[in-house]
């Protein structure tokens, strides 16, 4: 097999997805590994999963910098030392500026409960119910300034059925998230996959 694809994971939270993908990356013939985790929030569950894993974590507190742009400075720097080939959000809960994804564009990754590009943004599961639909599911996308808004990478459908709530819903989508991601990382990895332009 040629290299593996060195991915780093950036997380806010209990980093389900984040788990999801060490346990992908364990795989013989799995065409990615994740390197290194980073996480703006120090209490994160997710850094637990990182630290079983033996994987290195780095918390760079965004509440530590006056601004959006100072913090993203310092997320540049630790992603230059780490040079992963993508980055791969995960529960990843800041909007990032521009001027950051200018120099990660193509290299960015982000998973987004929903079939983009409906239900963009916070609630999504809410907005499917709200909406009527029959079909929800999830994405991953590459990064671009716009929310939610990058070419999508691939998709999982998760059918809405009689007596769904937003969180019984949120329970089954975020289940398909599981297998997505890690699907799109190697798609990713194989070539199958690559940012447009």
């Amino acid at each position: 097999m040629t290299r593996r694809l060195n991915v780093g994971v950036m997380i806010s939270g209990g980093g389900s997805n984040l788990k999801a993908l060490i346990d992908a990356a364990k795989a013989a013939d799995c065409p990615f590994a994740i390197v290194h985790v980073i996480s703006n929030r120090p209490d994160a569950g997710g850094l637990a999963h990182a630290g079983a894993a033996g994987i290195p974590a780095t918390v760079i507190d965004h509440k530590a910098y006056a601004s959006r742009d100072a913090f993203d400075a310092a997320l540049d720097e630790a992603l230059n030392a780490i040079a992963p080939d993508i980055v791969a959000l995960a529960g990843f809960m800041r909007i990032l500026t521009s001027g950051f994804l200018a120099k990660w564009q193509g290299r960015m990754t982000n998973i987004h409960p929903s079939l983009l590009p409906l239900y963009k943004g916070l609630h999504p599961h809410r907005q499917a119910l709200e909406a009527g639909a029959t079909m929800h599911g999830c994405s991953v996308h590459w990064v671009t300034p716009g929310v939610d808004e990058g070419p999508i990478i691939a998709q999982a459908e998760v059918p809405i059925v009689a007596g769904d709530t937003e969180e019984k819903l949120q329970a089954r989508t975020l289940a398909a998230e599981h297998k997505l991601y890690a699907r799109a990382l190697g798609m990713i990895a194989r070539g199958e996959a690559v940012f447009p332009g």
